[in-house]
């Protein structure tokens, strides 16, 4: 085989339809048909219209989804925020209700007495049991088989511990053993036998914690004023007496899983299911309007990844080149992979949406990640049109190329700063605070990066202890030159540095990659005419004519 020639597998249908070109036999014209197919595919909306008349649908339907999609989010989230709200206020009403003395201040409620703890059960109990005179007729108990679900008292002890300070003596078997007591919501007891008639002891050498375990039943009616229908709450409430520290000091904390359900039978006077079914018709218009989107965007990457096969084939034949990755990328656009995932997670948010307004489902956590992440990334993905407008999309432009640099500089910025959390996390944890986790101290130092914190994290390190006190103040000294000034401020050096090179492209031109500088030497204008000729002409393969002729 001569210097020059190359070989192609084939054309359509599998025949050999170029088995030798050489460079010499290039046709001038079909290498201007490409370089302007190239041009026509790198064009702006607003070029190809002119080039062709071809409106910029996929344009204005992002805008229209921007709007449309808002509106859904907003609306979504009022309902979402009265759920979150009508969960939060249970869980003080309970901890009123329940906790003796307790006030909203009380950040640190805790018992030191066995008086005490033997009261504050006996307390938890009593209001139990006499729920009639104290709620506002919202809550109620579980009920199953019209047999209320009884309050549990269960004791975690240790299986055997004799303790001995004065002696300086223990002897302890480790294991947990679990003891539990119920009591019925409908009792016999009184109020001064109650604590007879139960027969509950407390070893409190070998106990750990007392949980208490009761079922409130709830309905959330705020919903029926914004025309929507109520849910029902089913609150498992856990009342914790905390003794694992065997420190003296029993912490007293309350949580609460909540599980929404649709209500069984319910019953709204003179309401229509009119609202309901125009919330669920735009509901419906926001999904086909993602699902147009999704399927166009689709197309444009696919074309835009077959095209890129196409040029590769035709720089190895006619340039004698090859195609570098960085130049296949360019064909593959990313901002539509964005906006494919978005409409992927608005329609799933909106399907999910549908099921949460008609009842079916109660997955509002869910429901919100996927509508609030499909809302930003839609807003992000109309940035992509900015790009034909270089002042606008500066900022992209200079994220995009200061990106490489800023993954190397955060690497080695972020081993030093995990080196500090862990130093931190156990030498200051048990002196401070906001040291007692790995993720305090994370966050404690990240805000010490931003200038917050700075003062409380000197004042609340305990002096008590010379040598930690000293480490503490080398530990914060060190710290916030190091990453404040140092650090912090060369990554805002490597943005600054990238930004006045974006700038210096746009004034002078950025240098061209090889695909740009050959598609360059098109210099006709949109409005030649010559793509409309171009869309109903030959394929790729007809590059090959010169040796097979193309029907």
């Amino acid at each position: 085989m001569a210097d020059g020639e190359h070989f192609l597998s084939g054309g359509p249908n599998n025949h050999p339809a170029c088995h030798r070109t050489a460079k010499s036999q290039v046709d001038p014209q079909y290498v201007d048909n490409f370089r302007r197919k190239l041009k026509y595919f790198f064009m702006s909306p607003c070029q190809k219209y002119r080039a062709r008349g071809r409106k910029p649908w996929k344009m204005m339907l992002q805008i229209l989804k921007i709007v449309i999609i808002t509106f859904q989010l907003v609306s979504f989230g009022l309902s979402n925020e009265m759920m979150v709200t009508f969960k939060e206020e249970n869980i003080i009403a309970f901890k009123h209700l329940f906790l003796k003395n307790y006030q909203d201040r009380n950040q640190d409620y805790a018992l030191y007495t066995r008086h005490e703890v033997h009261d504050h059960i006996l307390y938890i109990i009593n209001r139990y049991l006499h729920p009639q005179n104290l709620t506002v007729d919202n809550h109620a108990y579980e009920r199953i088989d019209d047999v209320f679900t009884p309050l549990s008292i269960c004791q975690d002890l240790y299986r055997h511990a004799n303790v001995l300070p004065a002696n300086e003596t223990f002897d302890i078997d480790p294991h947990v053993e679990t003891e539990c007591l119920w009591i019925y919501p409908i009792s016999l007891y009184k109020k001064d036998d109650l604590e007879n008639g139960m027969n509950l002891t407390l070893d409190f050498q070998r106990l750990l914690a007392v949980n208490i375990y009761l079922k409130v039943k709830a309905i959330s009616l705020q919903t029926v004023r914004h025309k929507e229908l109520p849910d029902c709450y089913d609150f498992t409430v856990n009342i914790k007496f905390d003794n694992h520290a065997h420190s003296g000091r029993i912490k007293i904390s309350l949580s609460s899983d909540v599980q929404i359900k649709v209500c069984k039978d319910w019953k709204v006077s003179g309401s229509t299911d009119l609202h309901y079914q125009l919330i669920v018709l735009f509901d419906c218009v926001v999904i086909c309007s993602c699902l147009l989107s999704l399927i166009l965007c689709t197309r444009s990457v696919y074309n835009g990844m077959l095209l890129q096969f196409e040029y590769t084939t035709f720089a190895s034949i006619y340039l004698n080149k090859r195609v570098f990755w960085s130049e296949r990328m360019e064909f593959i656009n990313g901002w539509y992979i964005l906006i494919i995932i978005s409409d992927t997670l608005t329609i799933a948010g909106s399907v999910l949406k549908i099921c949460i307004q008609s009842k079916e489902l109660t997955s509002y956590d869910v429901c919100s990640i996927l509508l609030g992440t499909a809302t930003m990334l839609v807003w992000i993905g109309v940035m992509h049109y900015l790009r034909f407008f270089q002042k606008y999309y500066i900022l992209i432009l200079t994220l995009q190329a200061a990106l490489p640099n800023v993954i190397r500089f955060s690497f080695c910025a972020v081993m030093i700063f995990l080196s500090y959390c862990f130093c931190g996390w156990i030498v200051l944890g048990p002196h401070h605070e906001n040291f007692r986790s790995f993720n305090m101290v994370a966050n404690c130092l990240f805000s010490m990066i931003n200038g917050d914190e700075i003062y409380s994290t000197f004042t609340k390190i305990r002096d008590k202890n010379d040598l930690v006190w000293m480490f503490s103040r080398m530990y914060i000294y060190t710290f916030v030159p190091l990453f404040t000034f140092m650090i912090l401020s060369l990554f805002i050096a490597l943005i600054t540095d990238t930004y006045e090179t974006i700038k210096h492209y746009q004034k002078h031109r950025a240098p061209l990659s090889e695909l740009q500088a050959f598609i360059a030497e098109c210099k006709e204008p949109p409005k030649s005419g010559k793509n409309i000729v171009d869309e109903q002409s030959s394929t790729f393969w007809c590059l090959c004519a010169p040796c097979v002729n193309c029907t």
